[in-house]
């Protein structure tokens, strides 16, 4: 939800700041031959930020849902190729020939139902192959399979066009990517090329883990797409932190209900919390505790929450709590306060931008200006 007076709790997006990330990730991604797809699945396909990506210079708009396509398309906000980039469920293939331009595949079964899907509409819809390189999650394993893919395509479904192909890397087995297994889904391409007698248009090495190799020149030269959001987003991943992008696109902002002075440790018999999770408490005796209007169906993970003010510690959270040790805070912390946070991995953003109890808060940008 967008707000428009002070409402909390709820996350403030620096457009300025996006736009200047997605500019130098480009800049950077074209000065090594590569075209950037522009993910926005990480806060939930937002308006206001896709209408920054749509005026940046990525090449495709990027999402993993159809519901989030279907808004794109109903709002009229995008005038770039939509790429899919779940692999489609059998019962969404109709929309995702309607609203999709470009997708990721790995099974020949889905495939083949999707080009009949294509041929009912007339329409040619283009697929990138993805090729699993280890991370265990999508994507043809052995290298026959997408060989034997590419030719049925190139041959027989003649609704569907292949467009290239790809992987994705460190979102489920952390396999980070590497000279060698970027190498292998290049020589992986070059097998389908000279199969199916043409160049491919993609050779797509994997999303915001793989930028690094893009800035420093080690990616292979014929890598030429990368699926970036959560960088543009945070201003660095977890393997890559570079000094040209803003790491203050986000600002998360909640409300002080409770601080008071308590005890450090539980006191009382101990089971497990809300979540049914055995806790872990250090005894420090007395402290100066606050309490934030926000938790864990907010943010997912306390722990990834980054407090702006000096002296806060993150101690934990419930549902709907979150608690803060705030003994070392030089200036005193009181009811009403609103303190402000960044954060240090992608989970947030996603538990953020969809939660209901979240407001939406845009500065900067032209629609702003």
């Amino acid at each position: 939800m967008t707000m428009n007076r002070n409402q909390y709790p709820c996350v403030e997006f620096d457009l300025d700041k996006l736009a200047a990330n997605l500019a130098a990730l480009v800049e950077r991604c074209h000065d090594s031959l590569i075209e950037v797809a522009g993910v926005v699945k990480a806060v939930s396909s937002l308006p206001e930020i896709v209408r920054v990506y749509e005026e940046s210079g990525v090449k495709f708009i990027a999402t993993s849902r159809i519901s989030q396509m279907r808004a794109i398309r109903e709002a009229g906000i995008c005038k770039k190729p939509l790429m899919l980039i779940r692999i489609p469920m059998l019962s969404e293939l109709p929309d995702v020939v309607k609203l999709c331009d470009i997708s990721l595949q790995s099974d020949i079964i889905v495939l083949r139902a999707l080009n009949e899907e294509a041929k009912k509409q007339g329409k040619v819809h283009e697929v990138i192959l993805m090729m699993d390189l280890g991370d265990l999650r999508e994507g043809f394993w052995n290298e026959e399979d997408a060989l034997d893919a590419a030719l049925e395509i190139e041959h027989e479904l003649k609704n569907l066009r292949l467009a290239g192909v790809g992987v994705n890397l460190s979102c489920y087995g952390s396999v980070l990517p590497t000279k060698r297994n970027m190498q292998g889904l290049v020589s992986l391409a070059s097998d389908i090329e000279r199969e199916i007698g043409r160049k491919l248009d993609y050779i797509s090495g994997g999303a915001s883990t793989s930028a690094y190799m893009a800035m420093n020149g080690t990616m292979p030269y014929r890598i030429n797409l990368l699926r970036l959001g959560d960088i543009g987003l945070r201003g660095e991943t977890d393997n890559f932190a570079p000094d040209f992008l803003e790491t203050g696109v986000m600002t998360i902002k909640a409300e002080v209900i409770e601080c008071r002075d308590k005890p450090s440790f539980p006191v009382g018999e101990l089971g497990v919390n809300a979540f049914g999770e055995v806790g872990h408490y250090e005894d420090r005796g007395i402290r100066r505790r606050a309490l934030v209007a926000m938790g864990r169906v907010d943010y997912g993970n306390c722990f990834d929450l980054i407090p702006r003010m000096e002296g806060i510690e993150v101690i934990g959270a419930s549902s709907d709590h979150t608690i803060l040790d705030v003994e070392a805070v030089k200036d005193k912390v009181h009811v009403g306060d609103v303190l402000e946070f960044g954060i240090k991995a992608y989970g947030p953003m996603a538990y953020l931008t969809s939660s209901d109890g979240v407001h939406m808060v845009f500065k900067g940008g032209k629609q702003n200006a």
